[in-house]
């Protein structure tokens, strides 16, 4: 073995990433994350409340950080917005990709695993309902069928993804902007001069609406 055929520690590392199901990766990730993003967001929570106190004013709600908190973790944008009932729904949504992502990637390795062993005629036993069910041509076709619909669903995530952090950033926006609950509409009756004659004026209805 030459020096550049020695396994690295980072070759080691992502390795052993590779061999991870899907399920546990994605979870890993969540926590990583979490770990990243949760501490930032209560110690930025912290200094407003300080500066609150300090100063007797609101702190201007940042547009910028709610975009940054979403695409850190997902949903933690909303709720530095304080729109919490939009957590679920953002789960929930990566929840069903993750799903399609899972169930198509394992027929994909199915049909992946039984195309190798029939093209190789090979004979050793093997735990594979679709080994001697489906010829080359079937199995080649669910092996474009079950990948086209993983990719598919990784491009859906990307998609929620963005949408996640976009929906934070719009969001906020509005989140100092005051509308006055004394929000009256009045109705009185108006009189306008005649088009024809400006000494018959003509009666109509004035709406009044203060915001």
């Amino acid at each position: 073995m030459t020096r550049n055929d020695q396994p690295t520690a980072g070759n080691c590392i992502f390795n052993l990433f590779k061999k991870l199901p899907i399920k546990v990766f994605s979870g890993l990730l969540f926590i990583l994350l979490s770990t990243i993003a949760l501490p930032g967001y209560a110690q930025d929570k912290v200094k407003e409340k300080q500066k609150v106190k300090e100063t007797g004013e609101p702190v201007k709600h940042s547009i910028t950080r709610a975009a940054v908190y979403s695409a850190v973790l997902p949903g933690l944008g909303q709720a530095y917005n304080r729109k919490y009932w939009k957590i679920p729904i953002i789960y929930a949504g990566f929840g069903v990709i993750g799903y399609f992502i899972i169930s198509n990637n394992n027929e994909y390795q199915l049909y992946k695993e039984a195309y190798v062993y029939t093209a190789n005629n090979e004979t050793y036993p093997i735990d594979n309902p679709y080994v001697g069910r489906y010829n080359l041509t079937q199995l080649q076709e669910g092996m474009d069928y079950y990948g086209r619909n993983r990719d598919l669903s990784y491009i859906i995530g990307g998609v929620w993804y963005i949408a996640n952090i976009l929906e934070a950033y719009v969001d906020a926006h509005f989140f100092d902007y005051d509308i006055s609950e004394d929000l009256t509409l009045r109705l009185s009756p108006s009189f306008t001069p005649g088009v024809y004659r400006f000494d018959q004026p003509s009666p109509g209805i004035k709406v009044s609406l203060k915001f």
